[in-house]
C-alpha cells in the first residue's frame, strides 16, 4: 500500500466522493483530482492528498494513501510506553524538557543530482518521542543514504523515504518502508525505552498528542490512512496545509508534524519547483547522499 498525504488547494474535488471510494488509493485520487491518469503503483503508494477543502464541502483526504507504511494493527506499546509517553506528554503541557535534558536533535540532510545542496531541520523529541526516534534510528543507521525524492508537487510537498526509492524510476517507489519487526530506543532517556516496528509491516505506533500543524518547512509523517500506518517515509510542507492536521477535522487525514527545517528553505523551494514527469518523480533524480544528526 502507498504512502502519501493527500490532495493539495490546487487541485479540490468534494470529500464525499473521496470517502465514497475507500479502495481507491491517495495516489489515484491526487491523480484524477488533478486531471491525470492514475499510475499503475497508485494502489499501493503512501502519500498525502493533495486536495484542500474550501469553505463549502470540498477537498482533501488522505486518500492518496501512498506512500507511508502499509495498513497496520500495531499493537506493539507496552503498557511501559504508554505509561511514558503520558508522562511526556504531561512534561510537554508545563514545559518541560527531555528525560535526558538537552536541547532537540538537529538532522542535516544533504542533496545531489537535479539539485545540489544541504539543509537542515530540528526534530521535536520534546514533542513527539516515538517518532523523531524512528526517524533518528533509521538515519543512523544509513537507511536514508541513496535514496531519492519519488513525489515532489509544487506549492504542496516534497515526500521521500521509500527504501525503493534507491532505484528512481522503481514502480514500487513509495510503497516501502522499514524492515519488520526491527527495534529502536527513544533518544535522550536516562532509562531507554525500547519500541519494536510492527512485524508484519515495519509500522510504527500514530503519535497524536502534539498539536504542530503542517506549517511551511515542517517536517510530516505520511501514511495510509489507516491507524498506525507511518514508517520511514515523510514529507516537507512548501506551504500551509493545515488539513492535513490529525487534530483537524476538516478531513480524514491525520499526519502528525515531528519536525521543521531551520536553515536551507533555498534548497527546499529549489527542489519544489524541480520538473516532474506525470507520476509527480522529478525529471533528474534528487538523491540524499546521508543524513548526520547532531544533538
Amino acid at each position: 500500500m502507498q504512502w502519501t498525504p493527500p490532495l493539495s488547494h490546487s487541485s479540490l474535488t468534494s470529500l464525499s466522493s473521496a470517502r465514497s471510494a475507500p479502495a481507491q488509493s491517495a495516489s489515484t485520487s491526487l491523480r484524477e483530482a488533478a486531471g491525470k491518469p492514475p499510475t499503475a503503483a497508485a494502489a499501493n503508494t503512501r502519500t498525502p492528498s493533495r486536495r484542500r477543502p474550501a469553505a463549502a464541502a470540498s477537498a482533501a483526504g488522505l486518500s492518496r494513501a501512498g506512500d507511508l507504511c502499509r495498513t497496520v494493527g500495531t499493537r506493539v506499546m507496552s503498557s511501559r510506553l504508554t505509561r511514558e509517553h503520558v508522562r511526556r506528554q504531561d512534561q510537554n503541557e508545563n514545559g518541560g524538557r527531555l528525560a535526558g535534558g538537552g536541547s532537540n536533535p538537529v538532522a542535516k540532510f544533504t542533496v545531489s543530482g537535479g539539485v545540489e545542496g544541504t539543509f537542515e531541520a530540528e526534530l521535536f523529541m520534546d514533542q513527539m518521542p516515538i517518532t523523531a526516534s524512528n526517524f533518528i534510528d533509521l538515519a543512523k543507521s544509513g537507511f536514508y543514504d541513496g535514496i531519492h525524492f519519488h513525489r515532489v508537487i509544487d506549492n504542496f510537498m516534497l515526500q521521500f523515504g521509500c527504501p525503493y526509492a534507491k532505484d528512481p524510476r522503481s514502480p514500487r517507489a513509495g510503497t516501502g518502508g522499514p524492515l519488520p519487526g526491527t527495534t529502536f530506543e527513544i533518544s535522550g532517556e536516562a532509562e531507554p525505552t525500547p519500541i519494536t516496528r510492527n512485524p508484519r509491516d515495519g509500522c510504527i505506533p500514530d503519535e497524536f498528542t502534539a498539536k504542530l500543524s503542517n506549517e511551511p518547512g515542517t517536517l510530516s509523517m505520511a501514511n495510509t490512512g489507516q491507524p498506525n500506518s507511518g514508517g520511514s517515509q515523510f514529507f516537507i510542507n512548501t506551504v500551509h496545509n493545515r488539513y492535513l492536521d490529525w487534530f483537524d477535522n476538516m478531513s480524514p487525514s491525520r499526519h502528525p508534524v515531528f519536525g521543521k527545517i531551520v536553515s536551507g528553505m533555498d534548497v527546499i523551494h529549489e527542489i519544489e519547483k524541480c520538473e516532474t514527469n506525470n507520476r509527480d518523480c522529478p525529471v533528474n533524480p534528487i538523491k540524499m547522499e546521508k543524513i548526520e544528526i547532531s544533538t
